[in-house]
């Protein structure tokens, strides 16, 4: 089966929905699929190339628009590939546009990543386009139940969806060099919270720095900035009296970034916005066996963490709930390896890579058959 991936950018580009378009596209390539993956280029210049795999087009980005590039030659590059099958990650307007512009009638399913949250002019804009890919696809992929029953834009069709937790290669984090670990340990002393992210708006990382005033033992943050600064939270952990306590080590590549985990005693996932659609960083700690406390958003964060079996679910921005679930895990041992080993199981069940691609082949399947 030949199948067009349709998403605004790819790998090295750093991002939830690009690392898992990666995941998709290399995993059914190994299936025996043909994956081409188009996306916008970071200029004016087209370029086609293969990695894994997979080949990408890049088509010419003529201009950025509240996030969103625009390649005109999309619908026309579309229309040259002649796929059994297309497949749009939303949101991506453009990618709806080449749909409609592309001049066959070819089955395509829509992965449903998030709702249009912040760029609210384009999102007047483009709904009418929305609706109609949404109520024309095969199959609507989301990630959970909760998002799917929360979005304003996809409840109403709840029975056109189809729910595909992601999936992750589980055994990535299932252990980690224990030098490392060892090292991480002695240089971050006593009970370890762990966040990993990008420093985004809706991620919640000042929620954690100021729940950590009445938090014990450190807190890491992973990850490199983004639309928050590195610097202006450690004014803030300065202005509270924990910048001792509280460290920032950007980005980090996978074996440390693994060795952070099992390092860890706790995982936090403090995010403030429905932009926060899932929460794929508690898979991978679930898959290092650790605890986890999230925050309740109406979307998949608390499905893949289930309050009271694999971690602690606390509403959003509210930094003295966060430390009581913070500060009940790290004073009990026994609790928290009980959530961390329940988790693990949760994640071998859910969210592995495998149990994903063969969801989504199937959902191809009755796409084409229909």
């Amino acid at each position: 089966m030949h199948v067009v991936q349709i998403y605004k950018d790819y790998p090295p580009v750093t991002g939830g929905i690009e690392h898992h378009l990666a995941l998709l596209a290399e995993g059914l390539v190994a299936r025996g699929h043909q994956v081409t993956v188009l996306v916008s280029a970071p200029g004016l210049r087209s370029r086609s190339y293969e990695e894994r795999g997979v080949r990408i087009i890049a088509v010419g980005r003529l201009a950025t628009v509240a996030s969103t590039p625009l390649s005109p030659g999309l619908p026309q590059q579309l229309a040259r590939l002649r796929p059994d099958l297309i497949h749009l990650h939303h949101p991506y307007p453009p990618g709806d546009l080449a749909i409609l512009l592309a001049g066959r009638r070819i089955p395509f399913v829509v992965t449903y990543h998030s709702d249009i949250i912040r760029q609210r002019r384009l999102k007047l804009v483009v709904a009418p386009l929305v609706r109609r890919t949404l109520r024309t696809a095969a199959s609507i992929v989301v990630g959970s139940p909760a998002y799917m029953h929360s979005s304003p834009w996809v409840a109403p069709i709840a029975t056109h969806c189809r729910v595909v937790p992601y999936g992750l290669p589980l055994e990535r984090f299932g252990q980690a060099d224990q030098r490392l670990v060892a090292a991480l340990q002695a240089r971050y002393p006593g009970p370890l919270v762990l966040f990993v992210g990008r420093l985004r708006y809706y991620k919640g990382a000042e929620v954690l720095v100021r729940a950590m005033a009445e938090v014990p033992g450190q807190a890491i943050f992973v990850g490199a900035d983004a639309t928050v600064r590195r610097a202006d939270l450690i004014d803030l952990a300065r202005q509270i009296g924990v910048a001792e306590r509280v460290h920032f080590v950007g980005a980090q590549d996978d074996e440390h970034l693994r060795a952070f985990y099992h390092a860890a005693t706790v995982f936090v996932l403090p995010s403030l916005e429905r932009s926060e659609s899932f929460g794929l960083v508690q898979v991978e700690a679930q898959a290092a066996g650790l605890p986890i406390v999230c925050t309740e958003l109406g979307t998949g964060t608390s499905y893949v963490t289930k309050h009271g079996t694999t971690g602690i679910v606390v509403p959003p921005g509210d930094a003295q709930a966060l430390a009581r679930a913070l500060r009940l895990l790290l004073t009990n041992p026994a609790l928290a390896q009980a959530y961390g080993n329940a988790g693990r199981l949760r994640a071998a069940s859910e969210f592995s890579l495998v149990t994903m691609l063969d969801r989504i082949e199937t959902i191809y399947a009755e796409a084409i058959r229909r």
